[in-house]
């Protein structure tokens, strides 16, 4: 793949929402043809004999069986909160009503 432009990069950042300088468009211009040039050389690498796999380590996932347990008691979840009231977290106000000052 040929190396991107600037304008494809503008593109880029126009499209992830970020605001670059001329200097950081010509950084990632060339840091992310660096990335596709990488990947251009991954994807001749001849794969026809590999097995498809999620993780490169084999690995038994160890699975309880999905059984009803009992909750904890209210007072234990809540005991490591800042300030625990009704059964319920006291947060501070977000967005204030017309009553309150």
């Amino acid at each position: 793949m040929a190396a991107l432009t600037r304008e494809e990069v503008e593109e880029i950042a126009y499209l992830a929402r970020l605001a670059l300088s001329a200097a950081e468009v010509e950084r990632m211009r060339e840091e992310l043809s660096a990335i596709l040039a990488h990947m251009d050389a991954l994807a001749e690498v001849d794969t026809s004999g590999v097995a498809p796999m999620t993780h490169a380590v084999p690995m038994d996932l160890r699975l309880r069986p999905d059984e009803p347990q009992p909750s904890l008691p209210t007072e234990v979840a809540l005991a490591g909160g800042p300030d625990p009231r009704d059964g319920s977290f006291q947060v501070p106000h977000i967005i204030k009503t017309a009553s309150e000052p």
